[in-house]
């Protein structure tokens, strides 16, 4: 056989898949590998030589490879990121109150220049004074800058100005917020371009380590990333723009869900390591957010799957709440390294350490968690406080547990701050750990688990009564809590998916009743109108009960471990460029969008320019991405009422859209 193959790879915070696609076989191999964050080629490698072997390493058969990746979406969801630069032109601290800014912003540095324009791309003068009195600090304080300028959308000149600047006088990464929106809405915008730059070095360390595999396999094919939305972007546009990664492993998997199952309408849930992702097949196609996308706690602009993300998976943190009589269970939003995969790893660090806990006659606080470094290089932990410095020098490539680790209760809180910052990762019991002790998973060090369960176990609720009497007890718990938790997060999608406000899931006791199938007078249940695909290596594990505390038929794939990877080599290439016609004075046309600015004074000459700039960008845009031979489509929205027997232009909206099949090597 010598048909072209194409290769899918999908990292994810814990695993990494890889599969072999052939049009006309569909999925010929598929593997599995460890995700390595502190070099991330080594899970790449071990999931793609798998696969090769099956072709006995035929790598001039692959034409396309493609990649998807939950740790963008994975980082927002932790409040992880490299530290950013914020400089605004034309907004004022007030506006960092609005869309969550302040928040997302943290402590780090912002510049506000005086500047900007109107709605017709008309400026007010730029001052670049304060920017040049700071610049010199930059490059130490931050590893990427973001630029917001007042109306940019409509003439990015001023962005375009202190891009120039920076890019000058710093090697810093630089994105303009005029590159990633079209839409108005400043500080969302804004926004959403202080997360692409705090994801710039994470996502570029993924396609390096990448594409330098590839090329050192003898790999000589072109590498696409999946966006947000489930279409496809060369990997050069994606280190340009990482932010429209977020949302690209669960969007691969959507388009993989479709293609695995060829069901048109269905509930999709995704459960990886970290997050567990909902969404919506529609007609056959994702269902995408107008409003942009949601990740955590940030609202952005970016076009992405009407997803839902929600911090639970096999390796969330178990939480107890302490304080009541008996003790409440919660898993998550943050991801832990599973004790199971830190013994698999490290067997002499973890294994003595929980035996040693065990003996010892009352349970201490920080038992059962390690702390270990991510090996992230060291420019990444550029503007740690001296306390955090301090810290960090002390935890080593190699777990250590948390009771040798901290000498204060205080410090506590400052190893937090070195995990959101993705320097260090926490290692203790998760839900894998419950599926290792109850024989449900037997990938890694089952051992471990159990003494894991063991140590939690110890812990007292405010009866004070153990959590539990046997490993197997405390894992039954938590498998439990993962199913309601799961169940809970699908009604919560569904319902905000179709504007049903005023519930909580979690807390809604008619939905408490139901999902707990609750006897009396009065009976509750809930019922999906489509069925439920599960995708992710444990939704085997988990998901025939949580089909059947919702009430749903549910349909898990052969291939639904690998559903992203598979997702990311069936995916079309699409971009669209937007561009404005407004009407500043009577007679006077301004045509803005794609970067440019013009002032005409004919109507149908302005229009006509407007849609010869947006079909040009969209094509343009499209080959950039990888298209072969790229559809456009044109959508018009004029805004011209009649006022007094005149018309009155008040806008006009022209989006192109170009679509392909991505050029593959050999042609």
């Amino acid at each position: 056989m010598t048909s072209p193959l194409f290769l899918g790879i999908d990292t994810g915070g814990t695993y990494t898949d890889a599969v072999l696609y052939s049009e006309s076989e569909g999925v010929i191999a598929s593997a599995k590998a460890l995700t390595t964050r502190h070099d991330l080629a080594v899970g790449v490698a071990g999931a793609v030589e798998t696969v090769l072997s099956e072709i006995g390493g035929a790598t001039g058969r692959i034409r396309l490879v493609s990649l998807s990746t939950t740790l963008a979406t994975n980082a927002l969801v932790e409040g992880q990121g490299g530290r950013a630069g914020l400089v605004m032109i034309g907004f004022s601290p007030v506006d960092l109150k609005r869309d969550g800014l302040a928040e997302a912003l943290g402590g780090d540095p912002v510049i506000y220049l005086n500047g900007g324009h109107d709605v017709h791309g008309r400026e007010t003068p730029l001052d670049l004074g304060p920017l040049e009195e700071r610049i010199s600090g930059f490059a130490s304080e931050v590893s990427a800058v973001a630029i917001a300028g007042y109306f940019a959308v409509r003439n990015p000149a001023h962005e375009i100005a202190v891009r120039a600047l920076i890019r000058e006088r710093t090697a810093l990464p630089v994105t303009c917020s005029h590159d990633l929106s079209s839409r108005l809405g400043g500080p969302r915008r804004a926004l959403t371009t202080l997360l692409n730059a705090r994801l710039i070095s994470m996502v570029a360390r993924l396609i390096d380590a990448t594409s330098g595999y590839l090329t050192r396999r003898g790999i000589h094919a072109p590498l696409m990333v999946v966006r947000g939305d489930g279409a496809l972007i060369s990997s050069d546009e994606a280190l340009l723009r990482p932010i429209e990664t977020i949302l690209s492993g669960p969007a691969a998997s959507l388009v993989g869900a479709r293609h695995l199952t060829g069901l048109d309408n269905a509930v999709v849930s995704d459960i990886g390591g970290t997050t567990t992702d909902v969404a919506v097949l529609d007609g056959g196609h994702p269902r995408l957010d107008s409003e942009g996308a949601t990740v955590g706690r940030y609202r952005t602009m970016v076009e992405a799957v009407a997803m839902h993300t929600f911090g639970l998976g096999g390796d969330s943190e178990v939480r107890l709440d302490e304080g009541g009589l008996e003790a409440g269970m919660t898993l998550g939003p943050r991801r832990l390294m599973p004790l199971s995969l830190a013994a698999h790893l490290w067997p002499q660090a973890i294994l003595p350490v929980l035996e040693r806990q065990l003996r010892a006659s009352f349970p201490g606080r920080q038992d059962g968690r390690f702390a270990v470094r991510t090996g992230l290089p060291d420019a990444m932990a550029a503007g740690l406080a001296p306390q955090e410095a301090a810290l960090y020098d002390k935890i080593a490539l190699e777990p250590q547990p948390l009771d040798v680790v901290l000498a204060s209760t205080a410090q506590r809180a400052t190893l937090d701050r070195l995990v959101s910052r993705g320097l260090v990762l926490i290692a203790g019991f998760t839900p894998s750990d419950a599926m290792h002790v109850l024989g449900r998973q037997n990938q890694w060090n089952r051992e471990a688990a159990r003494l894991g369960a063991e140590v939690f176990a110890r812990r007292k609720s405010g009866s004070g009564r153990a959590i539990a009497e046997t490993p197997e007890m405390l894992a039954d718990l938590v498998s439990v809590r993962l199913t309601r938790q799961s169940a809970e997060a699908v009604l919560t999608a569904l319902m905000a998916d179709q504007g049903i406000a005023g519930i909580d899931a979690a807390r809604s006791t008619f939905i408490d009743r139901a999902l707990s199938a609750t006897p009396g007078f009065v009976q509750f249940g809930v019922r999906l109108d489509r069925p439920l695909v599960a995708l992710g290596a444990s939704a085997p594990v988990h998901y025939p009960a949580i089909a059947t505390m919702l009430n749903v038929e549910s349909f898990v794939p052969v291939h639904a471990g690998v559903a992203n990877a598979v997702g990311a080599v069936v995916g079309q290439v699409r971009a669209t460029a937007t561009v404005f016609v407004t009407e500043p004075d009577e007679g006077r046309y301004a045509v803005n969008g794609c970067g440019e600015s013009h002032m005409l004074k004919d109507r149908d000459e302005a229009f006509a320019q407007a849609r010869q700039i947006c079909v040009a960008e969209a094509r343009a845009a499209a080959l950039r991405s990888g298209a072969e031979s790229p559809v456009i489509e044109l959508q018009e929205h004029i805004d011209m009422p009649l006022i007094e027997g005149l018309e009155k232009l008040v806008e006009a909206r022209f989006t192109a859209s170009a679509s392909g099949r991505p050029r593959i090597a050999g042609k």
